[in-house]
């Protein structure tokens, strides 16, 4: 007579609903309908990635109530890193309260989901010197362990086999690719012309990430399976324009914002751009770029990876969002066009439509702000975003708009929202799938 542990298994394979489910983490109710499952036929992923269940919407799987049993157990918390503060402000969003605060290593950057939805790993990349570390946090309890030595981690996201954490080394114009469990360093690529390499999305296959390059006004496409830079590209808002990317190129210096040569009364920005967050469509064909200094989104075809849009926001434009459907990005504006900012400026959130690429809603904070990066809550109903230059978290209403304030440590970044659904992480501040 078989045992418990393979009755249940034999169970699963006589069930191709059931087996899909849990690889997926849903129940097998919230399996796709046929249509979805038939679409996944034609995205031919790495090895070792899961599967594409809908090939129209990559974020199929991030719904709301999509939770893998990895998360069993988690605590319902922001976890917000405080830049300056060194430190981790931990919020329960049930009583929008602070309930702890603990110390990290130096200049914590993101909190950073794993692969297996079982850590949150703190980015301390100690801007300036060599102790960078990782501060892994226990979701069950919410307590920190016992920090891992790893240079320069600014950001962090992970293989889409959950193989290697890929370690964003900043300052090294290096990506870093370490034992997803160990940190241990197993290779690096070298992305030489990517000067501030700090944000990334990857290819609805697994087979390439875009990274921003911060400093560089300009994205990378990496291919992982080939372990290369494929292409750096230049961005602008003024993508379709040769003329005015002639008058921009010219040598010299020019004041940041000079007269159109096209458009009677019109200016344009001469000033480089900086990159920041990248997102996905959900189809996967195409990238939305964030722009603080062209205070707008880009939108980069990504197989023959040329730049095909550009949509204004608002001021500063940083981080980016998805909704739990699928259906919009949220796009924090962080309110300014400087590195390092001032408190209360023009920050606001737009929301952009992904099929027709349009703002649909603009949401100021009354009395100005800084909001940069964050996440939505597992049930799509908020948007939680730190305020970089303002000691603050936000906390949006996805319906109205309407703002909350959390006061927090100094220089909160980029906060996480646990649990999220999805069936793995790769990275960021929740980049799941």
């Amino acid at each position: 007579m078989l045992s418990r542990p393979l009755r249940i298994f034999a169970a699963l394979l006589a069930s191709g609903t059931a087996l899909a489910a849990l690889w997926t983490g849903t129940r097998a109710a919230d399996a796709p309908p046929p249509a979805a499952r038939s679409a996944s036929s034609a995205v031919a992923t790495v090895p070792g990635m899961a599967p594409v269940l809908d090939a129209n919407n990559l974020y199929s799987e991030t719904g709301a109530g999509h939770m893998s049993p990895a998360v069993a157990g988690a605590l319902v918390r922001v976890y917000v890193p405080n830049h300056t503060a060194n430190t981790v402000s931990v919020i329960d969003p049930a009583t929008l309260k602070v309930v702890d605060t603990f110390k990290v290593g130096r200049n914590p950057q993101h909190v950073v989901p794993s692969w297996d939805l079982k850590t949150l790993w703190v980015a301390n990349n100690a801007e300036g010197g060599t102790d960078g570390t990782l501060t892994p946090i226990d979701p069950l309890t919410g307590k920190p362990g016992k920090a891992i030595v790893v240079d320069d981690p600014y950001n962090m996201y992970w293989s889409p086999d959950g193989v290697y954490a890929i370690v964003v080394a900043e300052a090294h114009k290096r990506l870093d690719f370490r034992d997803a469990h160990t940190m241990k360093l197993a290779f690096s690529i070298d992305v030489p012309l990517c000067g501030g390499i700090n944000h990334a999305d990857f290819s609805i296959d697994g087979r390439y990430a875009v990274f921003t390059c911060e400093f560089g006004g300009a994205v990378a496409k990496v291919d992982l399976v080939n372990r290369k830079v494929l292409s750096t590209i230049k961005l602008s808002p003024y993508f379709n324009r040769p003329e005015v990317l002639d008058l921009i190129a010219k040598p010299g210096k020019k004041p940041r914002k000079v007269p159109d040569p096209s458009e009677l009364g019109a200016q344009i920005c001469t000033t480089p751009g900086m990159p920041q967050d990248v997102r996905a469509s959900p189809d996967g064909k195409v990238f939305f770029i964030a722009d603080m200094m062209a205070d707008g989104v880009h939108v980069v075809d990504g197989e023959s990876f040329t730049q095909v849009g550009f949509i204004p926001t608002g001021v500063g434009a940083h981080g980016l969002y998805p909704s739990r459907d699928g259906k919009r990005l949220y796009v924090a504006n962080r309110g300014g066009n400087e590195v390092r900012g001032k408190p209360h400026g023009k920050g606001s959130v737009s929301v952009i439509d992904f099929q027709t690429r349009k703002v649909v809603a603009n949401w100021p904070i009354a009395g100005g702000g800084s909001p940069d990066m964050g996440n939505v809550s597992a049930d799509g109903k908020y948007l939680w975003l730190s305020g970089r230059y303002d000691d603050v978290v936000y906390r949006f209403d996805t319906t109205s708009g309407a703002v909350d304030q959390i006061k927090v440590g100094r220089e909160p970044h980029g906060l996480t929202v646990w649990p999220q659904p999805g069936r793995y992480s790769l990275g960021h501040t929740g980049n799941l799938r």
